[in-house]
């Protein structure tokens, strides 16, 4: 690591570390090169998303203030890469602040204080701000042209806005301009905060074809050849349950960073239901 490199308290989550592996290598990877170090949460447990909410509210924010209280012992910021844990952290950031009574009875059910001296970030949030634009241009040694994509944010990385922190939440463009950083083409479109249905994968397949369906249909209808997007659940779900009918890859925005700057994908890209190798081929990347 050089002099310049900016070190985090990290935080995998579940997803990360089954479903979603080809997310955590890449993080891992790219976070390497480019002069960001994770330090994992000793101990780190489940943050209860997205059931634990849904059953009990004190139990929605013991889960996560565990870890949060695990974090803040490191003395550092807390990196993390799923939007669901993201917003899970940042809501029971936002509510123990604003309820001393709240914060005490959680403390209680934890058996450690929680002071939240210091922020929880997203990942990608992290590598525009902290590494930048400029920076991430000079460390591309494979150019993304030709490749054409839409950048697809979900609607658990940006909203409430109050609670996240994003200031353009109706229409993010952080995940846009990187991309366009890394030399591929950005298109605009309509789809990049709309919800694919990831919590009712299980229960309403219905509800979730039409979803994933609308939103393919809105990608293929800007041009894209691929999606990119941040959150293990949205992957999943636009990966398994688009049509398999002109299916477009689903990428991470991590993995793209790690093809543009030369890193070898394919520990990432065989994990993928939709080949993105192919694409990436005709377009002499790979």
């Amino acid at each position: 690591m050089s002099e310049k490199t900016k070190t985090f308290a990290y935080y995998p989550g579940c997803s990360l570390e089954s479903t979603a592996r080809e997310f955590e290598l890449s993080v891992q990877a790219v976070c390497r090169e480019l002069g960001i170090e994770l330090k994992e949460v000793p101990d780190w447990n489940c943050c209860g998303a997205s059931s634990g909410h849904s059953v009990n509210y004190e139990l929605s924010l013991a889960l996560p203030g565990r870890n949060l209280a695990l974090a803040e012992q490191t003395g550092m910021e807390l990196a993390v890469s799923c939007p669901a844990c993201f917003l899970r952290f940042k809501r029971t950031d936002y509510d123990l602040k604003h309820d001393p009574a709240l914060k005490g009875e959680i403390e209680r059910v934890i058996g450690m204080p929680y002071e939240g001296k210091h922020a929880t970030r997203h990942i990608m949030e992290i590598i525009y701000r902290e590494v930048g634009l400029g920076e991430l241009k000079k460390k591309v040694t494979r150019p993304l042209k030709d490749v054409k994509v839409v950048s697809y944010y979900g609607c658990l990385l940006v909203r409430p806005p109050r609670v996240t922190g994003f200031g353009e939440y109706e229409n993010p463009v952080m995940m846009d301009e990187m991309m366009e950083a890394l030399g591929a083409q950005s298109c605009d479109w309509a789809g990049k905060i709309d919800c694919c249905g990831g919590s009712l994968a299980l229960t309403r397949t219905d509800i979730v074809l039409k979803l994933v369906g609308d939103l393919m249909e809105e990608a293929k209808k800007a041009g894209a050849e691929a999606v990119i997007c941040a959150c293990p659940l949205c992957q999943a779900n636009l990966d398994t349950r688009q049509s398999s009918r002109e299916a477009l890859p689903i990428l991470y925005f991590s993995e793209m960073i790690g093809l543009s700057i030369g890193l070898d994908p394919m520990p990432w890209f065989k994990k993928h239901m939709v080949n993105p190798v192919p694409l990436l081929k005709r377009k002499g990347l790979i």
